[in-house]
């Protein structure tokens, strides 16, 4: 089974390369958590089990998730499940809009009893924008770790400047910016661009992919099924790439992930998730979700196998044709 850890970024934190996002454990409550349906106590934790029994040992959740509700139902899944923090790592995030650096200080204690006081071993400003600069966010950050309230620090959706300034404001304060969360999938590999991952390498910070699935379009059902999209959550059945012309342009890459899938004997997200977390070595982590047992059954069995260099190269000539561009 190719299950094995890798370090975040220059930490101490030894992760699965899939840990699993939790956004839509909101109870649907909160503007953001609105995007996702409600679901019971007994489906999540089931979720969460299926998850750690498949090798997984991370769960990313944050603040606005819910205003905390995602937070409180993760602490209570894994307590029931009996999970110890060396079993059960959690990353969370500081909600930053119209919110000064204090703001960072002043609520650690809010996500800490929204935890029930588990560890927090990587903490992550979701956003740069807030009232203040990044480098009071940063500094507000380094306190907390001082003062033993988390042990990690993260950014998520931080451009090249604000992720480097992060870095070199981190090390000059003896530590290191474990990790930039933002979305990348074979559909958007915008950050393969734009500098983020190529700066990220060369500091050893970790990427932390998002929408790794691109909100479900890379597992191919939309191919198989147009007209779930119409009962889809949130606004996806308004976007373009879920409409009939653009499922057609994204078929020829799913069609790939289906074949390559066979040879495995897996499904073509299984495929995807894979290639997101192989491709750049050990540098991509990834955070696919889950609102059925079945999606963590699945988002596991990707951790069960390891695409060859030759299919990683397919595999990503495809998704730049797909996309649009010729590498």
């Amino acid at each position: 089974m190719e299950n094995t850890k890798r370090t975040l970024g220059q930490t101490d934190l030894n992760l699965s390369p899939l840990g699993l996002g939790t956004w839509q454990f909101s109870k649907g409550s909160g503007v953001v958590g609105k995007f996702w349906g409600s679901l019971d106590d007994e489906l999540t934790e089931d979720i969460i089990k299926t998850s750690l029994t498949g090798g997984i040992n991370w769960f990313d959740t944050a603040e606005v998730y819910g205003g905390g509700e995602s937070e409180k139902i993760l602490a209570k899944a894994l307590g029931n499940i009996g999970a110890t923090h060396d079993e059960a790592k959690i990353a969370t995030k500081w909600w930053p809009l119209f919110r000064t650096a204090k703001s960072i200080t002043k609520t650690i204690h809010n996500r800490q009893e929204a935890l029930n006081n588990r560890p927090i071993d990587l903490y992550q400003i979701h956003q740069p924008y807030s009232l203040s600069s990044v480098d009071k966010q940063i500094r507000a950050m380094i306190e907390l770790v001082k003062d033993g309230h988390i042990n990690h620090v993260g950014v998520s959706n931080f451009n090249v400047a604000a992720m480097v300034n992060s870095h070199r404001i981190l090390t000059e304060n003896g530590l290191s910016l474990a990790s930039n969360q933002v979305k990348y999938s074979l559909l958007d590999r915008r950050i393969e661009e734009n500098g983020i991952l190529q700066s990220a390498k060369e500091l050893g910070i970790s990427i932390i992919a998002y929408s790794p699935l691109e909100q479900g379009l890379l597992t191919g059902k939309f191919h198989d099924n147009p007209a779930l999209i119409h009962d889809a959550k949130g606004p996806r059945r308004f976007q373009r790439k879920f409409k009939e012309a653009g499922l057609a342009e994204s078929k020829p890459l799913i069609t790939l992930l289906d074949a390559i899938g066979e040879k495995y004997n897996v499904s073509a997200s299984q495929v995807a998730l894979n290639w997101t977390i192989h491709y750049h070595g050990e540098t991509v982590f990834a955070i696919p979700g889950a609102t059925k047992v079945h999606h963590a059954q699945d988002n596991v069995g990707a951790l069960t196998f390891k695409l060859d260099a030759s299919e990683l190269e397919e595999i990503s000539r495809t998704s730049w044709k797909v996309i649009g561009k010729k590498k």
